[in-house]
């Protein structure tokens, strides 16, 4: 997928220089016009430059946004998926992918950092969620959205729901969720084997070494170096890295790719708790209770031990507004074999002894889950027995949590009470902090307007960056510039 040789949408995956230089006047300016106006200005006197860039062609701008934790998947699912579809569109189609978070969170995905490196596609010349403003496009009337690796939107992007043409996704869908579009959900370990899958079937001639290179690995880690045995690889995902091998017989070796891959991810050395929380966290919600799940790259009993981490959760929590926060940890044993436990911490303690509840009594499926030491009252944590049971398969008996929840609290009066503990019990249980973290919970609150993303979420009042964006203007002009290559350059790929 190298940009010297690729058009349209490889500027996301590669370099042009060469090609750049080439780029007709009037097409460069074309293009001006049509992102100066939505991209975030640096400064105020691009603001003040903004005003008179108002011509805006009339053709849309399609964009393939992953989902708002941004892991491997959901990147390399948007920069593919776009590069095929810049070069099996007509010229007059433009395809950007999005990386949606903003640029400063980057550094936190230390996998997606070394694979970029790796493949050599330098990260200034991706555009992040913060750099372009798509709810100005889509008032325009120019966007068409491509989802990948999630099928709902988040509250605060639901005016853009209209402007969803197509889903992939890898997890279940929940109907109600979904915009009504073209959908292809398939169960399989990742989102990125729908996308090889696509190009395998679609145009296989496009596919170069390092486009297959982003694939391969980016199956491989979802899929745990592709073991059956564990749980998460599927016979298509096995079927697409066995093709892509076949295409190109110089990818690394599975285990090579798949532990360098494993060793960046699970780096979180130098990251302080807050970041180590962000770095993988997904959000659900139930009548506005709202949960945070973050995946935790450590044992155990070493996050518990971490300096100060109640006083941490409890930042965090009021940081993200978020009422229950739910710690997955993970880690590697001298076999290779996924562990995986759980904290949960919340003050509110009707609602933490429901989670547990529905957690330590589920049959389908099983977590056997054993308590471990509990270090503060508003914290429990558990060694959980079943290791197949991954985040993916964790978030329904967490939703299942909030309803029973929502559920018990609600009496045929519409007054609430906590069912199965007193009103004493709760004020006792409940710190400083419980009390104001949770002043939701006792008002009469509805469903909210769209159901939340049950599966891939960062989403409910997910808090979008305001900001200004780390490039200027002209950097993300010059990138865009780049994409419209393809209008006028056309160039074979060879395979290596």
């Amino acid at each position: 997928m190298k940009l010297q040789a690729t058009p349209k949408a490889e500027r996301a995956v590669g370099t042009n220089k060469e090609a750049g230089s080439k780029e007709p006047r009037s097409q460069r300016k074309r293009m001006r016009r049509h992102f100066r106006g939505y991209i975030k200005n640096r400064s105020q006197s691009c603001k003040e430059r903004s005003s008179s860039w108002q011509e805006i062609e009339s053709r849309p701008l399609h964009v393939v946004l992953g989902n708002e934790a941004c892991d491997l998947d959901s990147m390399v699912s948007a920069l593919t998926l776009a590069f095929y579809l810049a070069k099996t569109t007509e010229a007059e189609e433009v395809f950007v992918p999005v990386l949606n978070i903003k640029r400063s969170e980057l550094p936190l995905r230390g996998d997606s950092v070394f694979f970029l490196q790796k493949i050599h596609i330098p990260e200034s010349l991706l555009i992040f969620r913060d750099e372009i403003d798509l709810h100005a496009l889509h008032q325009a009337g120019q966007l068409t959205l491509i989802l990948v690796d999630h099928h709902a939107l988040p509250r605060s992007d639901a005016a853009l729901e209209e402007a969803v043409a197509e889903v992939i996704d890898h997890r279940p869908i929940e109907q109600k969720c979904c915009p009504p579009c073209h959908v292809s959900v398939e169960l399989v370990g990742s989102c990125a084997t729908l996308v090889t899958e696509r190009i395998l079937q679609g145009a296989p001639e496009i596919l170069d070494r390092q486009t297959a290179a982003l694939l391969h690995g980016t199956i491989i880690l979802d899929c745990v170096n592709m073991d059956l045995k564990i749980g998460k690889a599927t016979l298509k995902d096995k079927n697409c890295v066995e093709k892509l091998e076949a295409l190109f017989p110089d990818l690394p070796e599975r285990s090579d790719i798949f532990d360098s891959l494993q060793k960046a991810k699970f780096d979180v050395s130098g990251l302080t708790t807050e970041q180590m929380l962000r770095k993988d966290q997904k959000t659900i919600s139930r009548q506005g209770i709202k949960m945070v799940i973050s995946a935790i790259y450590m044992d155990l009993e070493a996050f518990l031990q971490r300096s100060g981490l109640i006083a941490d959760l409890r930042a965090f929590c009021q940081a993200h507004s978020c009422d229950v926060l739910v710690a997955m940890t993970i880690f590697f044993n001298t076999h290779n074999e996924p562990v995986r436990h759980l904290a949960i911490f919340c003050p509110h303690a009707a609602l933490r002894m429901t989670i547990c509840g529905v957690l330590e009594r589920s049959s389908s499926p099983s977590l056997n889950l054993t308590p471990a030491p509990s270090i503060h009252p508003n914290l429990q944590a558990y060694l959980q027995g079943n290791t197949q049971i991954f985040r993916k398969k964790l978030l329904p008996l967490l939703q299942e949590a909030l309803s029973a929840y929502s559920d018990s609290k609600a009496t045929p009066s519409g007054q609430h009470e906590t069912a199965g503990v007193s009103g004493e019990q709760v004020d006792k249980e409940l710190d400083g902090a419980g009390a104001l973290l949770f002043p939701r919970l006792s008002q009469d609150e509805e469903e909210p307007s769209l159901p939340p993303t049950p599966m891939n979420s960062l989403v409910d009042e997910c808090p979008l960056d305001q900001g200004l964006p780390k490039l200027s203007a002209e950097a993300i002009f010059e990138k865009c510039s780049q994409i419209s290559l393809s209008q006028s350059t056309t160039s074979s790929v060879s395979k290596k």
